[in-house]
Formats: C-alpha cells, sequence, structure tokens
C-alpha cells in the first residue's frame, strides 16, 4: 500500500499551522517544526507572576468568508472572543482623543492570544525548540538539518516554509534561488514592544489608542480584553521606524523610553516593565498571490507578508498554499 505523501511545515505561526491542518485532514503525513518553545509566533504572550500580556499580534479581524467561519469555530471552541475596547485615535496635531468609529469587530484569543494557535497545534506533530538551518536535497525527496538535533532521519516529499522572508531567503538560497529570490524582495521591519505592569487599574478613559505622537503607534490596555487575569497590564508597540533606529539598542533603555512616551500620554509610571524586540514584525506584502509552491522542486513559502500582513492573511495563505500542494501531489499520483 502507498504511503501518503510526508511534508515538513518549517515554522508553527498561524500560516503554518493553517496549511499544516489543510493537509492532514486531506490525508498527508504532516511535521511542523519551529524554533520558538511553543506554537503561535507573533499571536504570542508574555506571562510573570501574576501578570500576563500580549506582546505581539493585539487582535485581529475577519472579513473573509472562510476565515470567518474559522474564527467562529475558535470561540466556539473558547479559544477566541470578540473584543470591544474603548478605542480611540491620538493624531498628533489634536490635542485630545478621537474615538474610531466604524463597525470593525475585533477579536483575541482567549485566555491569552496563543490560544487559537495551541488549539490548531494540538492536533498536529509539532516539534518545538527546533531550529532548521539547512535544507538538502536527496533521490527520495528532502532532509532538514537542525541545530539541535542534527541531520533529522526522516525524508520528506515537500516542504512548506512559514517563517519570515528574511529567514527563508537563507534557507532557500542554495536549494532554491528562484524562491530564495522572491522572499529577497520582501523588506520586514522590526518592532519594539513594552511590556507595563501596574498595581492598579490605570485611569485613563480608554483602552487602546492608535498613536501618532513620538515612537509610540499603539498601546493597549491587556487587562481589558476578555479571559484575561492578573494585575493591570499595557502594552506599547513603537512606529517601525523608530525601532528600526533602535533595533540593536538595549532593551532596558528602550522600555525606559517607551515608558516615558506613555507617560507623556497621561499614563502613570509602572510598577515594572519589560522590553521584546520583534525583529521581523511588519512587511509590504511580495506581490505574489498569497502564496508559492515551486511544483517541480515540492517547496512552497507561505505567511502575512505574501498576503497582507495580517492575522487573517496569515491563515489565508496557509490554506492558499495548502492547495497548491495538495494539487501537485494529486496530479503526480
Amino acid at each position: 500500500m502507498k504511503h501518503p505523501p510526508h511534508i515538513a511545515v518549517i515554522g508553527a505561526g498561524l500560516a503554518g499551522l493553517a496549511c499544516a491542518t489543510a493537509l492532514q485532514r486531506a490525508g498527508l503525513t504532516v511535521n511542523v517544526f519551529d524554533k520558538s518553545r511553543g506554537a503561535g509566533g507573533r499571536m504570542s504572550t508574555r506571562r510573570g507572576d501574576g501578570w500576563q500580556c500580549d506582546h505581539g499580534a493585539q487582535y485581529f479581524t475577519a472579513r473573509d468568508a472562510a476565515f470567518r467561519a474559522e474564527v467562529q469555530h475558535w470561540c466556539d471552541a473558547g479559544a477566541a472572543a470578540p473584543w470591544t475596547p474603548r478605542l480611540v485615535s491620538l493624531p498628533h496635531d489634536l490635542p485630545a482623543a478621537a474615538p474610531v468609529e466604524g463597525d470593525v469587530q475585533r477579536f483575541v484569543g482567549t485566555p491569552r492570544m496563543t490560544a487559537p494557535a495551541a488549539l490548531l497545534a494540538g492536533g498536529l506533530s509539532v516539534a518545538t525548540s527546533t531550529t532548521i538551518e539547512h535544507l538538502r536535497s536527496t533521490p527520495e525527496g528532502w532532509q532538514l538539518r537542525s541545530v539541535e538535533r542534527g541531520w533529522l532521519p526522516v525524508e520528506f516529499a515537500g516542504i512548506v516554509l512559514a517563517i519570515p522572508a528574511p529567514q527563508a531567503a537563507v534557507l532557500l538560497q542554495q536549494p532554491a534561488a528562484e524562491l530564495a529570490a522572491v522572499a529577497s524582495r520582501t523588506a520586514m521591519r522590526g518592532c519594539w514592544a513594552a511590556m507595563l505592569n501596574f498595581d492598579a487599574p490605570v485611569a485613563l478613559p480608554f483602552d487602546a489608542a492608535f498613536v501618532q505622537r513620538g515612537p509610540l503607534r499603539w498601546i493597549a490596555r491587556d487587562s481589558s480584553k476578555p479571559g484575561r487575569a492578573g494585575t493591570e497590564t499595557w502594552l506599547l508597540h513603537a512606529s517601525a521606524e523608530w525601532s528600526e533606529d533602535h533595533l540593536e539598542d538595549d532593551a532596558g533603555q528602550v522600555a525606559q523610553w517607551l515608558v516615558d512616551a506613555f507617560a507623556e500620554l497621561g499614563g502613570p509610571l509602572p510598577r515594572a516593565q519589560t522590553a521584546h524586540r520583534w525583529r521581523y514584525a511588519n512587511s509590504q506584502p511580495a506581490g505574489q498571490d498569497g502564496s508559492v509552491w515551486h511544483a517541480d522542486l515540492r517547496i512552497g513559502l507561505c505567511g502575512d507578508w505574501l498576503h497582507g500582513g495580517n492575522i487573517e492573511g496569515a491563515w489565508l495563505s496557509g490554506r492558499h498554499l495548502a492547495a497548491q500542494v495538495l494539487a501537485s501531489f494529486t496530479s503526480a499520483s
């Protein structure tokens, strides 16, 4: 009896998980690898003693019909819920906050942003703390080498790279120069995030704000999100431009600068603060149609950087690539 194709998915962010889930449901054998300690990518939450804070993606919307159905599944499973913050804009040329109007429905993972990724990963074979550093073509398919375990004993019929474009470009340079060129055309910029802990609720008349003053571009009362527990926490995101200018600066100094900027907006000094650098956070989509699949080499690319740069785009990109992979192996059988 012929065995189903065995696919390696490198990257356990939402794009990789969406792709892997679709492939597995179609009958393929899938292994997911990620260098981090858990799944989710930038759908990430930092936890400490009595506090938590989403320090990557802050919320997501659902406009595509298929993604709306997926989000409803997450909500039914208790892994996501609508978030209706008191949302304002803080433009640089107005002295006061301006309410953000509109009927956009925003969702968050519950009880933390990692929950939807954890739900998907629970049905997959996911190897975390596994940094894939080299790909090698063999007569039977592909082999992967990790920093932690050397060459993996399994040979794969195809490979999906669901990682930031600069990382994909490095991995693909030797085995798939054409795809490396696609990834190299995408510039990704960093983002500094600061997490602030407070002993009491912060007396600001809003829960989240789009900011156009100083280094900040987004601030949010993480404690206002549904299902959150622990003390009051706020998340501050710096602009891409400011983050790039300070990408290699000391995290403690960056945290203090962002706390100072928060104070200028009326925020009190926190009990504690910490900063996290997202090296690859913002991108301009590469102009591809959601994903890229090289049928001859059987290597593909997916990720938010190929489809709109947000959570919905990441999921759609993964599903789009899965359809191409399945079509490729179906036609070859």
